[in-house]
């Protein structure tokens, strides 16, 4: 069964069709407990399909706990979207829905090294000294949350301590509740500080900033 559709593969393949880098794209599954393992991997290896460029990888959490800790992956299925440097860009369950256009926005990313940042959001992102996880829950039938997810992934790409998870809420039920999730995108910064909504990226990146100093960090 084909979980991307004939008619959706020309505009998918235009839209990552100027890649310059080779990205990789490792997906970690398990064979229990995981309602959508098979169909992330199944999903993410067709999109691979459309592009010279990008390579495919699947692993077991618990078969390649070697590999999955190497990558701080502790849970599935998750999704690693890399070059040849792991920016800490993570996406935590079925890229489905709405959340297709996510992976897809860190494969074009990742694979031209670049990102749409202003000049403005990039100087205040550099700013920041210390590590900072951004933590984007999300579900595929929001038209909203793939803004959050993209600018947190490209935040990481920008700097080095900054690591983005993206989390679709439904799947992980006991994050969702950790978090206090009632609406999403729900943002969670470093742990303790959260807000809602598709904030402008100037907006979003003020957050992350606020999260680092109400740290003392």
């Amino acid at each position: 069964m084909a979980f991307i559709q004939e008619e959706d593969k020309d505009e998918i393949r235009e839209q990552i069709g100027e890649l310059t880098n080779d990205v990789k794209i490792v997906v970690f599954t398990q064979d229990e407990n995981c309602q959508y393992c098979q169909e992330t991997a199944a999903i993410v290896e067709e999109l691979s399909q459309l592009n010279d460029k990008i390579r495919f990888e699947k692993y077991d959490i618990e078969v390649n706990s070697d590999i999955a800790a190497k990558f701080g992956i502790k849970r599935a299925p998750a999704i690693v979207v890399m070059n040849g440097k792991d920016y800490g860009i993570r996406y935590y369950g079925i890229p489905a829905g709405y959340e297709f256009v996510s992976l897809m926005n860190a494969v074009k990313n990742v694979g031209t090294s670049s990102t749409e940042l202003s000049n403005e959001t990039v100087d205040k992102l550099s700013q920041i000294k210390s590590p900072v996880h951004i933590q984007v829950f999300v579900t595929p039938s929001c038209p909203y949350c793939p803004t959050a997810v993209v600018l947190s992934h490209q935040f990481a790409m920008v700097n080095d301590l900054i690591t983005a998870d993206a989390i679709e809420a439904s799947e992980f039920p006991e994050l969702a509740l950790e978090y206090n999730v009632r609406g999403v995108p729900r943002i969670v910064v470093n742990e303790t500080h959260h807000f809602e909504g598709a904030l402008p990226e100037e907006w979003f990146a003020d957050e992350v900033v606020k999260a680092v100093t109400e740290g003392g960090i």
